[in-house]
């Protein structure tokens, strides 16, 4: 570990020269290209400076333990407790910062929440899981646009697909991918039962046309005139955009727009997406073994979570935590779930660090 720690402080130390050269400073794309590279490496040159410190602090503290005078020697003690649990926590640090990064962390991500199992309380969940992630990239700072939706008369959502932009929102939402279940009383229920319901979300990270080979050849375009609320546009021009990928049978369709440009071009970044997920997924059955033993596999069949209405309370199933603050979730207050887990994705590649 430290081998490795010392070459990437090394490789900043010479990317810092390189960056205050004239030549370099005059190249813009170079530049940009080596400051990015310093900005990803200075967490952990700075953590790795703080753990040298404290190591010669530690050195120090031994030495006074050594000389003769009993007061000093009760401090070096002292010290040297303190700097041990440091140091400890310090390598711990390092050790996270180490760890491979997914190459999607820092990209936008679209969003997909489908009703599952449960008819229109399914659909009236699917729509309170759009709210509240909309609320939740509302907290981040990160914007939101709505890129199809597919209404139910009672105010929910068939299906509805998002475009979340920010920065680390793939970072943080990527664990969102699964089944999430909910248990509640529905309204149109008269004896108060509660009944159990379904929705499930995929999140895809946005993807740029470098990274999927994409032939228009391969995709019918359809146009069709679009439905339900959007305006005057509405019902009287063929704006809505159906895609259907040949090869894979994927289909795409956008209507939330008045222009047909738009439309296109929105779906087109949904099929980009659910194209590298499909590639991202048949990589990953190649390593079952490894996925299987990480945090949030991304299965679309997965049940990750419980929102139980009568008891306010969210379950996470793939870490064991309950939190009794359900109306608080719901309107966005994911991160306590999230950070465990990140924590507990962390902990399992540590166990193969």
């Amino acid at each position: 570990m430290f081998d490795k720690l010392d070459f990437i402080v090394g490789k900043y130390d010479e990317l810092s020269q390189k960056v205050s050269d004239p030549e370099i400073i005059n190249n813009q794309p170079v530049w940009q290209k080596y400051v990015k590279e310093m900005g990803e490496m200075e967490p952990i040159v700075k953590k790795y400076t703080e753990y040298k410190k404290a190591k010669t602090e530690m050195a120090d503290a031994k030495e006074m333990l050594e000389m003769g005078d009993e007061e000093i020697r009760e401090l070096a003690k002292m010290e040297i407790g303190e700097l041990e649990e440091k140091i400890g926590n310090l390598e711990e640090d390092l050790k996270v910062l180490l760890l491979p990064k997914d190459p999607n962390d820092d990209k936008n991500v679209i969003l997909e929440i489908r009703a599952g199992a449960g008819g229109d309380e399914a659909a009236l969940f699917g729509s309170d899981l759009l709210r509240m992630y909309s609320r939740y990239a509302e907290r981040k700072g990160w914007k939101t646009e709505l890129m199809e939706i597919n209404e139910t008369g009672l105010g929910g959502i068939k299906e509805a697909v998002m475009l979340i932009k920010g920065k680390g929102a793939y970072s943080r939402l990527k664990y969102e991918s699964g089944a999430h279940r909910v248990q509640r009383v529905p309204e149109t229920e008269s004896s108060g039962r509660v009944h159990t319901s379904a929705a499930t979300v995929a999140v895809l990270p946005e993807v740029d046309d470098v990274e999927i080979d994409l032939n228009p050849n391969d995709v019918r375009v359809d146009v069709y005139r679009a439905s339900g609320n959007g305006g005057q546009c509405v019902n009287t021009t063929d704006s809505a955009v159906r895609l259907t990928h040949e090869p894979t049978g994927l289909v795409v369709t956008c209507q939330d727009e008045k222009s047909q440009i738009k439309n296109k071009d929105k779906a087109f970044k949904v099929l980009k997406a659910r194209l590298y997920d499909l590639k991202m997924q048949e990589q990953n059955d190649e390593i079952s073994a490894q996925r299987k033993s990480q945090v949030g596999s991304g299965d679309r069949s997965e049940r990750i979570r419980t929102y139980n209405f009568p008891q306010g309370r969210v379950s996470e199933h793939r870490t064991g935590v309950t939190i009794y603050k359900l109306d608080y979730f719901l309107d966005g207050d994911l991160d306590e779930i999230i950070d465990g887990l990140i924590t507990s994705d962390q902990a399992e590649k540590m166990k193969n660090f």
